[in-house]
């Protein structure tokens, strides 16, 4: 999921200076398992806003605000509170905000969060990143553990000649990534992956902006030869 952390209260009520209305998006998926985007954040938001003189005019959680199509439905079912309202405060990721921002382009569309990284959870309120969305995973070769996210030079040969006693040279409290994948292959019996030479990385498989259709998508969108869409 998409880790999140809330932007400074100060922050936000500078980016509202000029708005007196505002109404107030969440997530039902990432930021509600951060606790930054659900229902307790937005009650929290809503009152941290009413202390500093807006008009708080709504609320709501969208089911989940990357989805662009299915947030400006809800949206457009909320009416008047969103109508009323000069500005929005989107707590969700950068995705979320874009959804938003594309279905009322003439509010001002603020983040109240700031996305981090795509990470894991490891117990509630502890996460941390092992995919960098490379667009060229070789985990089955690794055991599972991604050497481009998890080591310090994202090295897809490993170890270098800085990791001593197990641990990354950036930091002794860091275990270095290729004894992690090490260790792990050998408890699955296949060392012998480590002998495998990694080529460099097609990095033009990790284009921005990304667009992907999927295939059946794709198909459905292609036009018939000699037809129309």
């Amino acid at each position: 999921m998409i880790i999140t952390k809330q932007k400074p209260f100060e922050v936000i009520k500078e980016c509202l200076r000029d708005n007196k209305k505002v109404f107030i998006a969440g997530c039902g998926e990432c930021a509600t398992l951060c606790k930054t985007g659900g229902p307790d954040e937005i009650a929290e938001m809503a009152r941290m806003l009413r202390e500093a003189g807006k008009e708080v005019t709504g609320g709501f959680v969208a089911i989940a605000s990357c989805h662009v199509v299915g947030t400006k439905i809800e949206m457009k079912k909320l009416g008047e509170p969103v109508k009323e309202a000069d500005a929005v405060i989107v707590l969700s990721c950068g995705a979320g905000v874009g959804s938003i921002a594309e279905t009322y382009e003439e509010k001002n569309v603020i983040p109240g969060c700031d996305s981090l990284f795509l990470g894991n959870t490891v117990r509630v309120g502890s996460y941390d990143e092992r995919c960098m969305t490379c667009g060229e995973c070789i985990l089955e070769e690794t055991g599972g553990i991604c050497p481009v996210t998890t080591c310090a030079k994202g090295l897809l040969n490993g170890p270098c000649g800085g990791m001593n006693n197990g641990k990354c040279e950036i930091s002794p409290d860091i275990e270095c990534a290729w004894v992690r994948i090490y260790r792990r292959l050998e408890k699955k019996g296949r060392l012998d992956r480590m002998e495998k030479i990694h080529e460099a990385k097609d990095y033009s498989k990790h284009t921005k902006p990304g667009v992907f259709e999927g295939e059946k998508y794709a198909k459905m969108r292609k036009r018939p030869e000699g037809g129309k869409r």
